[in-house]
This record gives C-alpha cells, structure tokens and sequence, in this order.
C-alpha cells in the first residue's frame, strides 16, 4: 500500500512532543527548566510510505519548526563559489551535472542561506568519532520535525500490507563523491559479500534480518534504482530503522564496492591484501575491510555533505564540502552552505571549556555539559557566543555488570534485592542540587516525559532516598557482616565487598562529582567502590572484552526508544549491565559472548522485543514495549539517577538556522537534528579559519 499523506506518529504523540519541543525552547529564553508535559499514551504507529512533504519552516516563535523537505520543482541550480572556480578550471563538472534528476529539497529555519565560512568543533580522538560522524550522516530516511520519516537518500518507498516487503525507489543521477554513479549496484555487492558473508557478519545485524534465531532478508534488485527487501517477519518500524545508514561499517545497505574490493578476500590480491592488513596492525582481513568502511577513510567515496581531508587522529581533523552531495534549497542553491568543518583535540574538559569561552568553539552540543552551565553562561559576551538549551535524552547511571568475571562480584551484582539497595542508598535530589545546580531530575532510565514510550512506573521506581531500607536489604541479601572499617564482607567472611567503577568523566567534571557523591552514598550503607576514570579507546577495549565490574555512562536513546531499544536490551555494550549477555545477544560467537541462563529476565526482554518488532499494530506494540518498562522497573538492571537534564549548545553570535527547544538525543543525531548542511554564516567572511 502507499499512504502518502500518513504521518509514522500518531497525532497524539506529535502533539505530546510538540508540548515538550515549546516548553524546551521557553528554556532557551529564559535560563529556566523545562516543564513537564503531559504524559503521552501512544506510540508510533507503524511505517507505511514516506509521507507527503510539509511546506517550507518561517523562523517563528516557539514552537520552532525544523527544517523539512520542501515540495519544489527546482530548474536553474547554483553552487559554493569554491566549486564554481573549480568548475570554471575545468576540473568540475557542472552543477546540473553533479545532481541527481530529483535532489532532496531543504531550506534553513532562517531561510535561504550564504555560502562560506568554517564551523570549529572539538572531539576528543579517535575514539570519539561519533562527533564528526553524526555531522557527516545521511540515512535512507530522515527525520520531520514531529519524529516523524521523510525519504532522504532514497527518493520514495512503498512497503506491503503486513511489512515483510519494502520497496525503496533511488535518486537517479545521484553520485558517490568521487562523481561515480549511486546506483543499486553498490546496494547488490554490499547484500551479497557483505551482509552475507559469514566473516564480515557471522550473524546478520538486526537491521536487516529478522527472527531468533535470526534470519537476514532476502534482496531484489530488478533495475539499478529500485531495491526490494523481504523479511520471513513483519518489519513495521524498518523506516525508522534506516535513519543512520552511512556512518556505520558493514550495516549497509550499501557500500563503495569499486574502493572496498581492495580490502575484501574475495576480490584483493591475497599477497597485497596481507601486506595492507599487517601495515594497519590487524590480524585479519575483515578487520581492515570494516575499519575501512568508514565515511572518514581517505579516499573512500562518501554521500555525506563533507569529505575528511585528513586523518581523524591528528590534531586538527578538516572536512570540506562534497561537491556531489545531492541536496539543495528551493531556490536551488546545492547543499551544505558551510565550506569546512574543523574538530581540534582535546584531552581534558578543562581544555575545551578554555576553549568555549574564548570564542574558539562555533556550534557544538557534545562534550558541553550542563553542570559547567554558569562557567559558560557567564563567559557568553567573552566568547561571542550563545547558550541555547534543548532537552537532554541522557541520563546519569551506574551499570552493574551482572556478568563480570569475578564469581563473587557477579553474584552480587545479580541479586536483584542488592540492586534496589544500591539504588536507594543514592540521594539523588543532593546529587542534583550540588553537581547541576537543581536542573535535572530524579528518575530511573526511562523514556522522557515527552516521550510516546513514557512511562511513569519505571521513570519513578526505587528513586526516594532510603539508606534505611538500603541496609535492611543487604543485610536480607546475606552481606551482613562487616569489617573493622564498617564495610561489609562477602558472604564467605572474605572481604571487603570491593569493586571498580570505570567511565570517563575525567577528573573535576560535573559526572565525576556525581559518581564520586554516589560512590559515598554506597559507603554509607557499607559497600566499598572507587572510580576509575579512562580515555574512551581503552574503555571501549574493556567493555568488548567484559573486563569491566561496573561502569557510570549515560544512558540515552531515550525519545524513541521503541526504535532505539539497545540499552534496554543489554545490547548496547558500552552500557554494560550484562556485558557478556549482550556480546551474545549481538554475536553468539564472540569469544567474550556468554549465554543468559534459561528463564532468566533478558531472554524474556529479547523475546518481547520481538514481538514488538514485529507488531504492526500500533496499540499493541506500545503495549508489548512496555512489558519491558514492567521488567526494568521491577529488575532495575541498571540504576539510573538523574535525567532530563537541560541540554546547552554553544552557538556563535551569526550562525543561523539552528533552534534550542528540541529533544538532544543520538537517535536523532544530537545538534543536527535539524540538518546541519543547511546552517550557515550571517557574515561568512567573519568565519574562515
């Protein structure tokens, strides 16, 4: 069937997140927190086809309006002075020529804007690249103001009654960046030794596959601009699950096969592909094939709307405009308006607030916390700035390894009892007032309030502050002896009970203040914990190898966790309450991959999961989600603390087209939610370096 004018959220829920969008954007004005609103009762109704676009944003009051494909016949296109030289050089096709036959259509919330100009950003290395990727991202599909879909990358789909069948439609006349054609022919190579290759993908990502055990689509190409995937399952949420389709590795559905045969066993030299392979300090060939996959790999060819000029893991990481990015405004100005992207390095906060506030920082959320909101409210006229605040999905939390390698420990950490003491040992509304000035609030990992997946019963679960009953419990638990120092022993009499909490928020930020607090909040009912602070590479290394006793990470995904459920799932590793749990949920058969016993609570989170997955109605499947929510607030798998932060954005005085109000999640790619390529300069000469 083919729905044009269906929205993928209910009218209910959009009116929910418009409430929130206008309460957060009341919060930008003002300085204030943002009210709760009411809570939402439906979840997203199941995708049929890309809905019809809406007409062109004005710049208006509060509620902002995002940045929307526009229903334009464009005839006549222009391009950034940079290229027009180019062009005239004879080095550069023309722009009509670099263009697909039907470009995606966007105008800025602040209308058509200026070519010129560079944006400073500031990542924290290698290990830090979802920064630049998520700038960089396109999907299949994009995100409307509402959270709803529109088509982005692929021109149109069609999807059959019961969401087993897609059919997506390409832009023809669309390039790589390297002006090569974007056809299916990519889409083909990727399906058959990518997604099917046994080493690449020992077992199918759940994007495209469906099932338990899991069962990959099957693919049709029938011409070099329509693709067809079928699911043995119903897929109704498919259209939200290709969002972030290009920043990713192997999780297609395309590639550069021309540049990626060189790194693929089937098509390299094996003498040649060796030699790549042991010059880039891997082992394997897949290693290198899928580090090599990136957007940011020199010389592999990109949709995004700018190109890496250099490594990421020097100092100054450079990305400059695609001249084949395949987008423009309604009066056919070719997208992004922006020449260059900078990301300098930087190793502690510290730095990069110096670095805030001495007007050396253009546009960037990450990184910029709101327990250092005055340091940077106060330095706003210093550093020609503005503090624009959004409504974080994050929150504070603590995970408990409940498979960590050390018996006692792991038999700790999975007593539920021990968990529900942990969490009322917390004084959260302390924590609140001392670390962010009263601004957050004390809730469980849980949907937003603005949420269509809100659920009061999990946000609220175990919160109130209760060493008491804390004690009563571990005392319950079996952990009632103590040491001459007042911590208590491990069940055996050995002790103390003793384990590292890693992170990493480094030393003097605001969510090491709150896990420093919340480690003495466990001292107090006689439980012994340090923190650990590491660069994000080698936590990485840890938590891929389960080398970790406990973590303190955010947890996000928030807005649309119905779409995003990974941390509920345990599957999201770098929040690791059940590491080896989730390895094996992700891949069986990583060697660091660990079976959940039979009947144990996560088999049945994945198993309802399933069924949400494949519900196509919508009432249904927003109350199978919530079995979940049920599970978690009687589980408490991890223990949040504190959320609905208020989420600051540091914009340059002159830069235009971005709005505060909105939900700041990485579902929804933080800060670019509203389309990054279409922000540019009021003054862009002012902004070249």
């Amino acid at each position: 069937m083919s729905q044009d004018s269906r929205r993928l959220i209910s009218r209910r829920s959009f009116l929910r997140l418009s409430a929130a969008i206008g309460a957060g954007a009341g919060l930008a004005a003002c300085g204030g927190t943002p009210a709760a609103p009411a809570a939402p009762t439906a979840a997203p109704a199941a995708p049929t086809t890309a809905p019809a676009p809406t007409t062109a944003p004005v710049a208006t009051a509060a509620p902002a309006q995002a940045a929307t494909a526009v229903p334009v016949t464009v005839s006549k296109f222009n391009e950034a002075p940079m290229l027009a030289d180019l062009v005239k050089a004879g080095s550069l096709p023309p722009v009509e020529e670099r263009l697909p036959k039907n470009p995606v259509v966007l105008d800025s919330l602040d209308g058509i804007g200026k070519y010129g100009g560079t944006i400073r950003r500031g990542h924290r290395g290698f290990a830090d690249r979802w920064g630049p990727t998520k700038i960089q991202n396109e999907g299949l599909t994009w995100y409307n103001p509402d959270l709803s879909v529109r088509a982005n990358i692929i021109e149109s789909w069609e999807v059959n009654d019961d969401a087993t069948r897609w059919t997506f439609k390409l832009r023809e006349g669309m390039k790589w960046s390297d002006g090569s054609d974007f056809t299916t022919d990519d889409w083909k190579w990727w399906y058959e030794h990518v997604l099917l290759n046994k080493t690449l993908n020992p077992t199918p990502p759940g994007n495209w596959s469906t099932g338990t055990p899991r069962v990959p689509m099957q693919a049709e190409f029938p011409d070099r601009y329509t693709a067809v995937f079928t699911f043995q399952d119903p897929k109704p949420l498919f259209a939200y699950n290709v969002t972030r389709t290009m920043g990713a590795t192997n999780d297609g559905p395309f590639t550069p096969a021309e540049f990626m045969k060189q790194f693929h066993e089937d098509f390299a030299d094996a003498a040649e592909l060796d030699t790549k392979v042991k010059a880039a300090g891997y082992e394997t060939w897949n290693q290198l094939f899928t580090e090599s996959n990136y957007w940011y790999t020199l010389g592999r060819p990109t949709l995004g709307p700018w190109l890496p000029t250099n490594e990421l893991k020097e100092e100054l990481f450079v990305m400059e405009r695609n001249p084949y990015f395949w987008q423009v405004d309604s009066e056919g100005n070719q997208l992004p308006y922006i020449d260059k992207i900078t990301h300098r390095l930087f190793e502690a906060p510290d730095a990069f607030n110096t670095r805030i506030i001495a007007g050396e920082v253009d546009f960037q959320a990450r990184h910029v916390n709101i327990g250092d909101f005055t340091l940077f409210k106060e330095n706003e006229s210093r550093g020609d700035y503005q503090v624009v605040l959004g409504v974080s999905a994050n929150h504070t939390a603590f995970q408990p390894n409940q498979t960590t390698k050390e018996p006692k420990l792991r038999e700790f950490f999975q007593n539920r009892d021990v968990r529900i003491a942990l969490s009322l040992a917390i004084n959260r509304a302390e924590i609140n007032d001392l670390v962010y000035n009263g601004t957050a609030v004390p809730r469980q990992y849980s949907p937003l309030r603005a949420s269509p997946q809100y659920y009061e019963k999990l946000s609220n679960a175990y919160i109130e502050y209760d060493p008491a009953r804390a004690n009563e419990l571990l005392d319950a638990a079996g952990y009632d002896k103590k040491g001459a120092d007042g911590f208590r022993l491990w069940k055996d009499g050995s002790g103390p009970i003793s384990f590292i909490i890693v992170g990493t928020a480094a030393a003097g930020s605001p969510d090491e203040d709150a896990v420093q607090t919340m480690i003495k909040y466990f001292a107090d009912v006689g439980i012994k914990a340090t923190y650990q602070a590491l660069e994000r590479a080698l936590y990485t290394e840890r938590f891929n190898a389960n080398e970790i006793e406990g973590a303190f990470w955010g947890g996000d995904r928030t807005v649309l966790p119905i779409v995003a459920p990974w941390i509920f799932l345990g599957s999201m590793v770098d929040r690791p309450w059940a590491a080896a749990w989730g390895l094996y949920y992700n891949d069986p058969t990583n060697p660091n991959a660990e079976e959940p016993p039979e009947g144990h609570y996560i088999r049945k989170i994945w198993d309802i999961m399933t069924q949400v997955d494949a519900e196509p109605d919508e009432a249904k499947r927003n109350a199978l989600f919530r079995q979940i929510l049920d599970i978690w607030a009687e589980e408490l798998p991890m223990i949040g603390i504190l959320g609905e932060l208020p989420s600051p954005t540091i914009v340059k005085n002159g830069f235009k087209g971005f709005r505060g109000g909105f939900p700041n999640d990485d579902t929804t790619e933080d800060e670019n939610l509203l389309n990054t390529q279409t922000y540019y300069w009021d003054d862009p000469a002012k902004h070249t370096s």
